[in-house]
């Protein structure tokens, strides 16, 4: 995996695994922006699955790993947040 690639257009993730003493909150920052740079017409769960496959047997430990792998896992399992439509009706 290189930067600039299909699954990582921006090269955030590449970087991160780059980046010497990267937190996971800090992943979780840059996983949200590379979220949001994927186009519209990609899969997401995809293109996680892809970039596990490149950094997982080499970063197992790594923060972004983990992160990844909970996008991966959350997506899975989609949760409704509350709010008001939420409600009974009374």
């Amino acid at each position: 995996m290189s930067k600039g690639s299909k699954q990582d257009p921006k090269g955030l993730i590449f970087e991160s695994y780059r980046i010497e003493g990267i937190t996971k909150p800090e992943c979780r920052s840059i996983f949200l922006d590379w979220a949001l740079s994927l186009p519209l017409e990609q899969d997401t769960g995809t293109a996680i699955r892809t970039l596990l496959d490149q950094y997982l047997p080499t970063h197992p430990d790594h923060p972004m790993s983990q992160v990844l792998n909970e996008g991966l896992t959350s997506m899975a399992t989609p949760r409704r947040r509350g709010g008001w439509r939420s409600r009974p009706r009374n």
